[in-house]
């Protein structure tokens, strides 16, 4: 009995399981109204592209209750989430007001003319009102509970499930994985021995590369875990991640621009060369907005496509692998004797990005929306009714985490501790800039400039 409530307590307070329960469901629902005739369109309301104030005011007035009840469903159920997981209801409650509240701020300065026109995204907006205000105001621990910028972007990711089918995975996903594991690699192996023969201790070096390699924040915090690492040594690794991403938001678009990358090829360029899935998602986000406006070949949605095959699908899943790999060189050669440990096949499971699970079963669900269609039917009838609505709630779900970014970044805390750490995990990107690019933009260019569902 008490492995039973100690096994229900480990999986109902683990946010992985959560991102894919609450994406699932949402995915779920819409594809039984979809099988139905119906649409998940009336919850999923969203600003519309506004030239006045007085238009804005107009759609606001329209739809003012479909917005009500959005917030009320997802209020709670994040809510319920995080009171499963041990957070103040009230707390998280009153802090998810001001996250919704400012995304909604920048969804519909995002959809205005003047953004549109000079392509910039709502996640931007986002980002950069939510650092503005997190830096001038100083929030109480109760109600930071909300600004859970993790939670949220998995709960995207398995939403962003439902705009992949299957068929686009295996045909594309193998590309992927191939580009993925040489940047995983290569890059690991370039930032370790950077951070070896600058004498930093090996488990500092581990955790910059595995920041560097894989998906960042998290990737530091899984390997943290798994090779002991002191808080110290994970606090520097998520130091100079937090950096080198928000600077590879601005810098990766503005190259990919500049050099006329295609929409899935840019995209395929960030997601070799980002090093957090949020952070990422923000240049995906804003290099798709070239192809929006026509400034580049391609779509939008082949800039996301491209980042989350290679971020999502093909880097993230190195977690897993290099927590192995890590966990067994620590506990046999870097730690004492007393110390070590074996490494069990459950410690893999536990380590594994549970909402990769999610995103592949939403893909799953939006294979069996489009099966027997052609692309010209999947355009008439899927998207419309089952993937545009999913879209739009896709959209929210990736502000919450944009805007939560900002509201906990502390400017004057980017800066990597140390002149080592810096150099070490420079080194990191530099290679995944050249190799990205050489990867993405020559050896596979054929296949990211043609992605399409």
């Amino acid at each position: 009995m008490n492995d039973s409530r100690s096994s229900w307590g480990e999986f109902s307070l683990k946010e992985d399981w959560w991102s894919v329960i609450l994406g699932i469901c949402i995915v779920g629902i819409a594809y039984a109204l979809f099988a139905s005739g119906s649409s998940l369109n009336w919850i999923a309301a969203a600003p519309r592209p506004w030239s006045s104030l007085s238009a804005l005011a107009a759609q606001f007035q329209a739809d003012w209750s479909r917005y009500l009840f959005q917030f009320l469903v997802m209020l709670s159920l994040f809510t319920l989430a995080a009171w499963t997981m041990g957070q103040s209801i009230a707390g998280f409650m009153s802090g998810f007001v001001l996250v919704y509240v400012l995304s909604l701020g920048a969804l519909a300065i995002g959809t205005s003319d003047f953004a549109q026109d000079y392509s910039i995204e709502p996640a931007v907006i986002a980002l950069a009102v939510g650092a503005l205000i997190g830096n001038l105001v100083r929030f109480s621990p109760h109600l930071s509970e909300a600004f859970r910028v993790e939670f949220y972007i998995k709960t995207g990711i398995v939403l962003l499930g439902a705009t992949l089918p299957i068929t686009l995975i295996i045909w594309a996903g193998p590309i992927a994985i191939v580009q993925a594991s040489i940047v995983s690699v290569v890059t690991f192996m370039a930032i370790y021995w950077t951070a070896q023969f600058l004498e930093l201790d090996r488990k500092l070096g581990a955790l910059l590369a595995v920041g560097g390699a894989i998906c960042g924040i998290s990737a530091v915090i899984a390997i943290a875990g798994a090779i002991r690492a002191r808080r110290e040594h994970m606090s520097i690794a998520v130091a100079s991640v937090v950096a080198w991403s928000i600077v590879m938001i601005v810098v990766l678009p503005l190259l990919a621009r500049a050099w006329y990358l295609s929409a899935g090829v840019g995209g395929a360029w960030i997601g070799t060369s980002e090093f957090a899935d949020a952070a990422g998602f923000v240049a995906a986000h804003t290099y798709g907005a070239f192809a929006r406006s026509g400034a580049i070949d391609g779509t939008p949605d082949q800039a996301i496509w491209s980042y989350t095959l290679l971020k999502v699908v093909g880097r993230d899943i190195w977690i897993g692998i290099w927590a192995v790999i890590l966990s067994f060189v620590a506990m046999t050669r870097w730690e004492t004797p007393e110390l070590r440990t074996r490494v069990s096949l459950m410690d893999i499971w536990r380590r594994f990005p549970k909402f990769i699970l999610g995103l592949f079963a939403a893909s799953i669900l939006a294979t069996l929306a489009s099966r027997n269609l052609s692309y010209t039917d999947f355009e008439a009838t899927v998207r419309p009714g089952f993937v545009n609505p999913l879209t739009n709630l896709r959209a929210w779900v990736f502000n919450f985490s944009f805007v939560s970014i900002g509201l906990t970044t502390r400017l004057r805390g980017l800066a990597p501790a140390g002149g080592s750490a810096f150099i070490a995990f420079a080194t990191g990107v530099l290679v995944n800039l050249v190799l990205g690019y050489v990867l993405s933009a020559i050896v596979f260019q054929s296949y990211w400039s043609n992605l399409t569902p």
